[in-house]
């Protein structure tokens, strides 16, 4: 089950075990209960505090249990193989069982620690799905953490018909106590200010205690650290608030347009980040959502950003890096059937549509590449595209044209989703030319038609904006609000894309230099250098 080069790469880590470690499998006859037999024979026989059974009682078959066996209440469950994405969550589990620290801050430990109440998650992924990695090991470290929380890991692709019966329609998908809990991806931080109903008035107290910044970035995507990086290696007291660190890298896969960098994942890449604003001091506010923007009375003074639960923060100088999100389609249904057959990332939720029959909207590189995707997967795909013709890269619509289970509507306005109340079973599309409508039954529709910017909480500060939202700044990153720069996917910056957002913020941090230098009275420019 397991290669050479993954055999070693385990056995690598399993010698950073501490104490013995169990794997209780529940498996029957069929060929995946087979692999989970190889898979677990083979973990059990590359360190000796490794032990494997086969006589679980569990109900999924396969499924395997992973627990310590000095206190058996901390366990995890996989249910099916948790192989592809999940293989470090695997590592990880077996590596947290066997008591090896884990990499995170001492205070969100205390935090899950303290937690009152019981907890069972389950929890659905795919395999190919590279979001779900982040809430199942944020699960798993839970688990093992608190001996009241249980954590069993689902791959929904082993299991379809328990995912048609909870009408899982896209993962991450994750039920607590029998009841969903959230629908998409979430990192521990955000598990715990769900869980901790004091989580929200602590997050504000910290804000407000924390003395005015040189810089203070709103926004933790690559514009954001960008600008922080190049601020704080200035010598200026720096910080970073952001409604999550990474921002849309979080959701991105593959990237090999990145200068000096031939292949990364969107994730990785996040963490790369953020692992170099640790290293420069930079102080982070995450899962803090700006409200409101106070700019400064006048040039040299203090600007204030409120946010969410009412805490602030001050700073001589803003960088607004908040980027955007993903369009919408703003028709009736969209909202209702989301998860439920409406969905945004194919690479996420494409497995869970095989076999059926599916749309895609949008006829850009992002919507043909998608339909591509799928193509693979589903049984039959229709694109439609508002304009008359494709938009995408030409090599990308001939591949999309030799697929024989595509169809290609072009000139059509998606005007409805239906469905039956619990999941979608059609969308209604009217030709722009005639005004005819007719109705396609399907059971997903993917919506791949761009992005707006993250920035209607600045619409009462004062800052001017574009007619599509965007924050106006000129070259330099500076906005028409003395000390408040601007950079990256929230701005009139052409050419939405990581290393334009990399410079931008790299330019708008030199500016905000810039200001602070000829504001600030100088003895205080000498303290922070």
């Amino acid at each position: 089950m397991l290669e050479a080069a993954m055999q070693t790469q385990l056995k690598t880590y399993l010698a950073n075990l501490r104490e013995p470690i169990e794997l209780i499998a529940s498996v029957g006859d069929d060929a995946r209960s087979q692999q989970t037999r190889e898979l677990l024979t083979g973990i059990a026989a590359l360190h000796d505090m490794v032990s494997a059974s086969f006589e679980g009682t569990d109900e999924r078959r396969p499924s395997f249990i992973i627990r310590r066996a000095s206190d058996p209440a901390r366990w995890v469950r996989f249910a099916g193989l948790p192989m592809g994405h999940e293989f470090t969550s695997l590592v990880l589990a077996l590596l947290w069982a066997g008591g090896h620290p884990p990499k995170v801050d001492a205070e969100q430990l205390q935090q899950i620690r303290d937690l009152e109440g019981d907890f069972a998650f389950e929890m659905y992924f795919s395999l190919s799905c590279h979001n779900c990695p982040d809430v199942v090991q944020a699960l798993t470290l839970m688990a093992f953490e608190n001996p009241r929380i249980t954590a069993t890991l689902i791959e929904g692709g082993a299991y379809q018909d328990e995912v048609e019966e909870r009408g899982v329609m896209a993962v991450p998908a994750t039920f607590l106590n029998g009841e969903p809990f959230w629908n998409g991806k979430m990192d521990l931080a955000e598990i715990l200010a769900r869980l901790d109903s004091g989580a929200g008035d602590k997050a504000a107290e910290k804000l407000n205690a924390a003395e005015p910044f040189e810089v203070l970035v709103i926004g933790g995507g690559p514009a954001g650290v960008a600008a922080s990086i190049y601020t704080a290696r200035k010598g200026f007291r720096t910080a970073i608030a952001a409604e999550r660190m990474g921002g849309q890298l979080n959701d991105t896969l593959g990237i090999e347009n990145l200068p000096g960098t031939a292949y990364t994942e969107g994730p990785r890449l996040a963490a790369d980040l953020k692992a170099q604003v640790d290293s420069n001091g930079i102080e982070i506010f995450n899962l803090a959502q700006a409200v409101r923007l106070e700019p400064a009375a006048e040039a040299g003074g203090l600007a204030t950003v409120h946010f969410a639960g009412g805490g602030a923060l001050k700073a001589r100088s803003v960088i607004l890096a908040t980027g955007a999100r993903w369009r919408t389609l703003g028709v009736p249904g969209e909202a209702e059937y989301r998860n439920k057959g409406v969905a945004y990332c194919p690479h996420c939720d494409g497995p869970l549509f095989k076999g059926k029959r599916v749309a895609v909207i949008g006829g850009g590189n992002s919507g043909v590449e998608a339909a591509i995707d799928l193509a693979g997967i589903v049984k039959h795909v229709t694109l439609v595209e508002y304009d008359n013709v494709l938009r995408a890269d030409a090599v990308l619509q001939d591949k999309l044209r030799s697929m024989a289970n595509v169809e290609i509507v072009t000139s059509a306005q998606t005007t409805e989703v239906l469905g039956d109340s619990d999941r979608v079973n059609g969308m209604v599309l009217r030709d722009r030319d005639s005004g005819d409508e007719r109705r396609i039954e399907l059971e997903g529709v993917f919506v791949q038609i761009g992005l707006v910017p993250n920035t209607e909480w600045l619409a009462e500060s004062g800052l001017e904006l574009s007619q599509h939202g965007e924050i106006v700044n000129d070259i330099a990153g500076r906005t028409n609000l003395p000390g408040v720069f601007a950079a990256g996917d929230a701005t009139t910056v052409p050419y939405k894309q990581i290393v334009v957002a990399m410079g931008s913020g790299s330019k708008a941090a030199l500016a905000a230099f810039d200001y602070i230098i000829r504001t600030a009275p100088a003895d205080q420019i000498a303290q922070a250098a």
